[in-house]
């Protein structure tokens, strides 16, 4: 693709792309936004769970994000209370996360590596009505006394470490809802917040930053502009970066779902697992931080071992990589795009 043209005059650059057109209109969901296109597809897979091997097709992912939503409504989640997410990545955590923000309620993510006193100061910070966790966090999550839903089911805690009258269990929210096809009635806007995100305080005290819907419904777009443009099939993407963090939720999550490309989850990173789910899902692309693009470097003789060859991108994003590394890793994966944000810095 040609470069962008410079303005002298103005003191701009024009892109070469077209332009992208936003939806107009206001009372818009992203959730909604997200499966305005999915009956066309709705038997194709939306999540893969490489921990688990669980999956969910786009009907079974809508149905069980409808399902969430009207349970939600019968907790008392309304527009404009917050649920709080502590929990590592899973194909549990998109379902939470649209069930949370199709109610125009807001939904906060929490980094599942915090310790109870700094999960304590964003929950004083953003006062959650409500907390959705996993059996392995909840000796953290207890000490909040809050609601709070496990993503499992009740044989995942033992009632001794459950005291509380106010903890329900996503298994058994989805399974008692008998919703097939609709969200509840709710008015939600574009305008509306969406997200409550926190910075990592590497400045100072972690700070809560409002995100609206109609932010994450212009990034997909954004995200997802050169696929379209090229006439990509329906991709594969393999997400390992924390969905807690907006480059996890937004570019490789919610974007790609929105595209109808197929989500790999993987809870924890670990380098050899990423080149195993490579190879066993067939993914086509790969979101990642240039430590992780290092470690490619690195590891070459372990990436030899795995059969890469359907990937055919790698994109680095939060800080700038360095040339030795972006041409290393070009050679060890000869068939991708290496691409840093939205640049492609080397192409086979």
């Amino acid at each position: 693709m040609a470069a962008a043209t410079f303005n002298p005059k103005t003191q701009t650059y024009t892109s070469p792309r077209p332009p992208i057109h936003l939806p107009t209109d206001p009372n818009l969901s992203l959730t909604t936004f997200l499966f305005q296109n999915s009956s066309s597809f709705p038997h194709s897979l939306a999540l893969i769970d490489a921990d688990t091997d669980e999956t969910l097709t786009f009907h079974q992912l809508k149905l069980q994000v409808f399902k969430l939503a009207h349970s939600l409504l019968h907790l008392n989640i309304h527009k404009n209370d917050v649920v709080l997410i502590v929990a590592p990545n899973s194909i549990h955590f998109p379902v939470c996360f649209l069930a949370i923000v199709a109610l125009g309620a807001i939904a906060s993510t929490c980094n599942p590596s915090y310790t109870v006193s700094e999960i304590s100061k964003q929950v004083q910070d953003c006062n959650p009505k409500l907390v959705i966790t996993v059996p392995e966090l909840w000796h953290k999550i207890k000490e909040l006394n809050l609601p709070s839903i496990i993503i499992g089911s009740s044989k995942s805690l033992s009632s001794t470490e459950t005291p509380s009258s106010k903890i329900w269990y996503y298994s058994e929210l989805i399974e008692m809802s008998n919703v097939e096809c609709d969200l509840p009635d709710k008015t939600v806007t574009q305008s509306d917040i969406a997200a409550l995100m926190y910075s990592s305080g590497t400045t100072g005290t972690s700070k809560g930053v409002i995100v609206l819907h109609k932010n994450l419904i212009a990034t997909s777009l954004m995200v997802t502009a050169d696929q379209d443009s090229n006439g990509d099939p329906r991709n594969v993407f393999l997400c390992f970066v924390p969905m807690f963090h907006m480059f996890g939720l937004s570019v490789a999550m919610y974007s790609q779902l929105r595209r109808g490309n197929t989500v790999v989850s993987m809870g924890k990173f670990n380098l050899e697992k990423v080149f195993w789910a490579v190879e066993k899902y067939r993914v086509t692309h790969l979101s990642v931080v240039p430590p992780v693009m290092v470690e490619l470097v690195k590891q070459s003789a372990v990436m030899k071992r795995y059969d890469l060859s359907s990937l055919k991108q790698v994109r680095s994003g939060a800080a700038p990589l360095g040339r030795d590394v972006v041409e290393e890793c070009a050679r060890n994966i000869p068939r991708a795009d290496i691409c840093q944000e939205s640049h492609i810095l080397f192409w086979p």
